[in-house]
């Protein structure tokens, strides 16, 4: 594909080994970087977007996997950006299998976040009947990134939040021992605290919630 082949000879002419060591150890490790931040590597893909429109618009899942794929880093953010503009209402009920790969690979919470609110969120709202097996399918799994996702992704529902969903899911593993479970039930809970205070409010002081949990879910009320 011709995107790809002149989006990764792009990155390594804008490569950094001076930034990508930090960000590298950033990271944990976990992904090698090209050393590209943010505001860079977005013009470098907008400016080939423009180019192959086209091209990524009808192969938007077969890109966006290849580049997930990558080993650099820069790679799999592109890879998100592109199916959360390309599938925006346009899903089809069998991308939850490629929003689950991408969760379980690959996976640390830069990405999974992002997977989890706007690619989950935004399939469960246009396929809302897929919300239950999914969602039970995810918070049954030994997979770490996979729960987190399930207790993430009505992030920004507002009001249209399934409060009984979120405060099951929060019950379900507020005896966790994960710093990133902890950390995802608080931050879930003072998202939707924006909206319903008086509902977070009574389920934090019913439920014995581990201390950061509690202490991110109330820090807003």
């Amino acid at each position: 594909m011709n995107f790809i082949n002149e989006l990764e000879n792009a990155f390594r002419q804008n490569a950094s080994v001076e930034l990508a060591g930090p960000m590298e150890a950033y990271m944990k490790n976990n992904f090698s970087f090209f050393g590209i931040k943010t505001t860079p590597r977005r013009a470098i893909l907008k400016e080939l977007w423009k180019i192959h429109k086209d091209e990524i618009k009808q192969n938007s899942r077969a890109i966006a996997w290849e580049l997930f794929s990558k080993n650099e880093r820069e790679f799999h953010y592109c890879a998100i950006e592109i199916l959360i503009k390309e599938l925006k209402k346009l899903y089809i009920k069998e991308d939850i299998k490629l929003i689950e790969k991408m969760i379980v690979i690959h996976s640390w919470w830069d990405s999974v976040d992002t997977i989890a609110k706007y690619l989950l969120g935004n399939y469960f709202v246009q396929f809302p009947e897929e919300t239950e097996n999914v969602i039970s399918n995810f918070s049954t799994s030994d997979n770490m990134w996979l729960n987190r996702s399930a207790i993430l992704f009505q992030l920004d529902y507002k009001a249209n939040t399934d409060a009984e969903l979120l405060f099951f899911i929060c019950e379900k593993f507020k005896d966790s021992k994960e710093f990133f479970i902890q950390k995802a039930i608080g931050w879930a809970l003072r998202d939707y605290s924006r909206f319903n205070p008086q509902g977070v409010t009574e389920f934090v002081s019913k439920t014995d919630l581990k201390p950061l949990s509690k202490r991110e879910a109330l820090r807003n009320l």
